[in-house]
């Protein structure tokens, strides 16, 4: 796991409510303990068992959405999936107007949402034309790698 990403973890720990945080990558493990006092902790360890780390890491985290296999079924329609971890916001600043909303006609090309990563605000833009008919990321909260935000049909 690159530092940046890491960097990136420990910020999204330290600004939500979420008090622990534990991943398993290829490469390693990664544990992120935030205390009363809001430090943060973090142990790296070597690849553990697949099997010993499967468990921990199944069970979603308080504060954090439920993966996408928790749904009941999968969304029809296209889905525009997080192409980062980071805060995702449905607007420019905290007092305007979202840029898509249920029901809007979006094109290719046009913004969707934001997703604040290292400081750095990415603009997350339709890969497809279409409508949106579901909005899956709750405004100001933390979002994943690959975690459906839009349902585009």
């Amino acid at each position: 796991m690159d530092l940046r990403k890491l960097k990136t973890l420990i910020d999204l720990v330290s600004e939500s409510n979420v008090s622990e945080l534990e991943i398993t990558e290829a490469e390693g493990k990664v544990r992120i303990v935030k205390s009363a006092g809001t430090v943060v902790q973090q142990v790296v360890a070597a690849p553990a068992a697949p099997a010993a780390a499967a468990a921990p890491v199944a069970a979603p985290v308080a504060g954090l959405p439920a993966p996408a296999a928790a749904a009941p079924a999968a969304p029809s329609g296209h889905v525009v999936k997080s192409p980062m971890v980071g805060t995702f916001y449905r607007s420019s600043s905290p007092g305007a107007k979202p840029f898509v909303e249920i029901g809007s006609q979006v094109k290719e090309g046009e913004t969707l949402c934001i997703i604040e990563a290292m400081k750095i605000l990415n603009e997350i833009e339709a890969d497809k034309s279409g409508t949106v008919t579901r909005i899956l990321g709750e405004n100001g909260q933390a979002v994943e790698y690959g975690q459906p935000l839009f349902i585009i049909e």
